[in-house]
């Protein structure tokens, strides 16, 4: 940590060695392998991705650091049929990442997974800050301001600014150092073997299911009164997502949600009809008429019984704001549950979310129809709860699910 943390934070403008050439060919990964395979100690490690301008999410560069071998920026888009070397050098080691549930995923990818994890970010929440931005923790433990930069730019840009580059050297540049100070932290808070089993479900965890219904997450999609104009609505969805996909386009920049909603509520007849419509008139969209039209002739041609619900179903249990209507006993259940998770969170200065996951507890709590602390634990454990968490957890919960239900 910062010996004094009323201290003005020094500015990190460049890497100490300088912005390093990018690696763009199969020679220059091997060379990179050589280094960081010779390299000590653990290997920092960024990834930045074209979020808001892409379908995908791909890394279109990668950042590693190591000591003894210095800073790597990594193009991966030419270099993906080449980097078995690479992957041999870096998939041993302990990774160091800061929010690491973003980049695993794209770096799997490319065949890079890592043996060990550190998450600093995550590091950052178990110990308790307030503020666990990468730029705010360098600051608190290292005394180091890192500037805001160019994280959301168009990270698929060829060739990539200067700035751009020297944003990206300095994410890994102290990375490694902020892994020692919060390693430092956390077993000062006796938290060590808490952020071990962390840093092991995140590394093991894979990317996330895609979520159902998606096209339900439309902006303003409650504006929608009939089944008809959902379905409207579903099918131009699928529409821009398929057109977005094949041009590795974001879908927000093929067709903005809110000519989606306009068209749906509108229901136009005609291409002439529709291009009256806001954002359907203009140069880019007039070309892709003719499929936006066809979504809504799929739509108006549906059988009713083919129609999307006003509301999704859904297996689980109903958002916790209606359990008072549903279900008197189960709100005040978690009402109780809630509190109790509150002043274990102050106690152990953990997130509540962190502590378990919030759709765990709703679920544990709703489906809950008598048992033992043994079957909360098994509960718990089925649902995913690391061991530290069920160990923590599990008391709280007991008091209201089994010790208040024989009261």
């Amino acid at each position: 940590m910062s010996d004094n943390p009323d201290a003005t934070p020094v500015p990190l403008l460049a890497p100490a060695d300088g912005v390093p050439e990018v690696v763009a060919t199969a020679d220059g990964v091997e060379k990179a392998a050589e280094a960081l395979a010779r390299g000590t100690g653990p290997l920092a490690v960024d990834a930045e991705r074209a979020s808001g301008f892409r379908y995908s999410a791909r890394a279109y560069l990668v950042q590693f650091r190591r000591a003894g071998a210095g800073t790597v920026l990594l193009d991966p888009i030419p270099t993906a049929d080449s980097l078995a070397p690479l992957v041999e050098a870096v998939n041993p080691l302990e990774w160091v990442l800061h929010s690491a549930d973003q980049d695993l995923p794209g770096l799997a990818d490319l065949g890079m997974r890592p043996e060990r994890l550190f998450d600093t970010e995550l590091a950052g929440r178990l110990a308790g800050f307030d503020r666990v931005g990468l730029a705010a923790i360098v600051e608190r433990m290292l005394g180091l301001e890192l500037k805001k930069g160019h994280g959301a730019a168009d990270w698929s840009t060829r060739p990539l600014p200067d700035a751009w580059l020297n944003y990206a050297a300095l994410d890994v540049e102290v990375l490694v150092d902020l892994r020692d100070a919060m390693a430092g932290e956390l077993d000062r808070q006796h938290k060590t073997e808490w952020a071990f089993e962390e840093f092991e479900h995140v590394r093991l965890a894979g990317p996330p299911p895609p979520k159902p219904d998606r096209w339900r997450r439309l902006s303003h999609i409650t504006s929608l009164k009939s089944p008809r104009q959902l379905a409207a609505a579903r099918a131009l969805w699928e529409a821009r997502d398929a057109l977005a996909r094949k041009r590795d386009v974001s879908p927000s920049r093929v067709l903005p949600d809110s000519a989606i909603i306009a068209a749906a509520s509108a229901d136009p007849k005609s291409v002439g009809a529709l291009r009256a419509l806001p954002v359907f008139g203009g140069p880019r969209q007039r070309r892709h008429s003719r499929i936006w039209m066809e979504a809504l002739e799929k739509a108006r041609a549906l059988p009713d019984d083919e129609l999307p619900l006003r509301s999704p179903r859904t297996t689980g249990p109903p958002p916790a704001s209606r359990w008072s209507r549903v279900d008197p006993e189960a709100a005040e259940r978690l009402t109780v549950v809630r509190a109790g998770l509150a002043e274990l969170s102050e106690q152990v200065s953990v997130p509540v979310e962190n502590l378990a996951g919030p759709e765990l507890v709703r679920r544990t709590v709703w489906d809950w129809k008598g048992g033992s602390a043994a079957d909360l634990e098994a509960t718990l454990a089925g649902g995913g709860a690391r061991p530290w968490q069920r160990e923590l957890v599990v008391p709280v919960l007991t008091r209201t699910l089994v010790d208040g239900a024989t009261d």
